[in-house]
């Protein structure tokens, strides 16, 4: 078929990078898979009826609700997030601070649209998640990055990264971090660490970009400040999602920063989707207006506890333990397993044989990584799952080794 349009592509279009998770869907829906690929929530435990009990709002308030809605969120939302959030933020943010999106990737989207020209330059973590690169890569940034450990980003490193880049004429905008239970890592910035962040981004005048969608989601442990709570010039902009709190279906995330830069992406927003679903984010204000997410928030952190630890014991059951390594995650959804004398191409080209299925880890390196790591994912498949998941794993790996 003749396609003249492929002559007036974008060079973003050119080049668009997707989701190699996305690509998986066909293989994750085969009968008898179990998937550590996607990191889903456990359908099981959605608060089906308390959400349907919220639908009410439709009946007291649908001619508000169904109509166009206001680009910077639902008024009640807002206010619900102003002070529900105030003690991870360290004080009541104002609700010109809080800006709602169509998820929290679309956080990445606006400040991208805010900050970056074609050809600069955000420092990354590495690996990351790929979800935000790729939009990174579509809007034209190019990427430093910054190795982890099991203490969360190695800020010591960050002004000799810095300083070479400049002396080289690099650009740099933003500096993007998961500091929670990192996507795919699972290790968790100290604070230690998370001061010296901020004081090298005041240094050399960057934003950073805090992605906390799994932050609420702890099992171990005490809650780490927030970067933002610890940033006094206001140049940290956090990013939050309902996706892991509730359910990814409601679309609904938020960022809170500087009310300026919060303004200026609002106007991005306005040209993007006009606001995001009114009707999404009535339904779960409603929800939170009920005390529901108070209540539901222990259940899920105890659901997924459970099912976290069952990944470990199946490791310790099934896996050659003197051959692979891990860190245990103190809350979130992964685990990133690095397999020294396996290539992981091989390992999942075997698994998939035997109906399990992971993401290898260069999927996590936006040029490319080394081929012995890989990520699992412990939410959405059930314990029983895990463990036959696991125990085929470890029966592709030994077939390897």
């Amino acid at each position: 078929m003749n396609e003249p349009w492929k002559d007036l592509l974008s060079i973003g279009a050119k080049n668009i990078k997707t989701s190699p998770i996305r690509e998986m869907v066909k293989l994750i829906r085969q009968p008898g898979m179990i998937s550590f690929a996607g990191g889903m929530p456990d359908p099981a435990i959605f608060p089906v009826d308390q959400f349907y009990e919220c639908a009410e709002i439709l009946r007291e308030k649908g001619t508000d609700v169904l109509q166009y809605g206001a680009t910077d969120g639902y008024a009640p939302l807002k206010e619900f997030l102003a002070g529900w959030t105030g003690t991870r933020m360290g004080r009541k943010v104002l609700t010109d601070e809080i800006l709602i999106t169509s998820g929290s990737i679309q956080v990445v989207d606006l400040l991208n649209l805010a900050l970056i020209d074609r050809e600069d330059y955000i420092i990354i973590e590495e690996p990351t998640f790929m979800g935000t690169t790729a939009n990174m890569l579509n809007q034209g940034a190019n990427f430093l990055s910054i190795s982890c450990d099991e203490n969360g980003m190695e800020v010591d490193k960050l002004p000799g990264i810095i300083e070479k880049a400049r002396s080289e004429g690099k650009k740099i905008k933003y500096i993007y971090t998961i500091p929670n239970f990192q996507n795919p890592l699972g290790c968790t910035m100290t604070l230690e660490r998370r001061k010296k962040l901020i004081e090298v981004a005041h240094r050399y005048d960057l934003v950073i970009l805090e992605d906390d969608p799994y932050g609420y989601v702890r099992f171990d442990g005490e809650h780490e400040p927030t970067l933002f709570s610890l940033d006094e010039r206001g140049i940290v902009l956090y990013a939050g999602s309902f996706s892991k709190i509730l359910a990814p279906g409601t679309r609904v995330g938020w960022c809170t920063g500087p009310a300026a830069l919060i303004k200026l992406m609002q106007g991005f927003k306005q040209g993007v989707d006009v606001s995001t679903s009114v009707v999404s984010q009535a339904l779960v204000s409603e929800y939170c207006r009920k005390g529901y997410l108070e209540s539901f928030l222990p259940k899920i952190i105890g659901h997924y506890r459970r099912k976290r630890d069952a990944m470990e014991e199946g490791f310790r059951k099934y896996l050659p333990l003197e051959k692979v390594k891990y860190v245990t995650p103190q809350g979130g959804f992964f685990y990133w397993i690095e397999t020294p004398d396996i290539s992981t191409k091989a390992l999942f080209d075997r698994a998939i044989k035997k109906k399990v299925v992971f993401v290898p880890g260069d999927a996590f390196y936006p040029g490319g990584g080394p081929d012995r790591n890989f990520r699992v994912c412990y939410t959405f498949a059930s314990s029983e799952d895990i463990d036959e998941g696991i125990r085929r794993l470890a029966e592709a790996m030994a077939e390897l080794l």
